[in-house]
């Protein structure tokens, strides 16, 4: 598994191939699709209203990473934040995310 529960479901993750001494990794085609939609569409929509969700789209073009892949790297990040928040049973607080606390304090914020 790449991360969190439900990157490789919803399509997010890249497919790792090994055999030999070839190794390939590759664009995800089996999953949910309607999962992977909405879960790139949030991800989409938040980099435009997340300073957090801004940067991590940024800096993923930055390595020559095109949108639609960008955006699937996004996607695990929002994956990741989602799950702790299911896991600890409370609502997302930016105020309590330490990504985009990390990333204030870093900028000056």
């Amino acid at each position: 598994m790449h991360g969190s529960p439900g990157t490789d479901e919803a399509g997010v993750a890249p497919v790792t191939y090994a055999s030999g001494k070839h190794k390939a990794v590759t664009f995800r085609w089996a999953c949910n699709h309607r999962l992977r939609r909405a879960l790139t569409t949030l991800a989409d929509n938040s980099r435009h209203a997340s300073a957090w969700a801004a940067a991590i789209y940024a800096n993923a073009r930055s390595r020559g990473c095109d949108h639609p892949h960008a955006v699937r790297i996004l996607s695990r990040a929002w994956l990741r934040v989602i799950w702790r928040a299911w896991i600890d049973r409370k609502p997302y607080d930016p105020a309590a995310h330490g990504g985009l606390q990390t990333m204030l304090k870093t900028a000056g914020g």
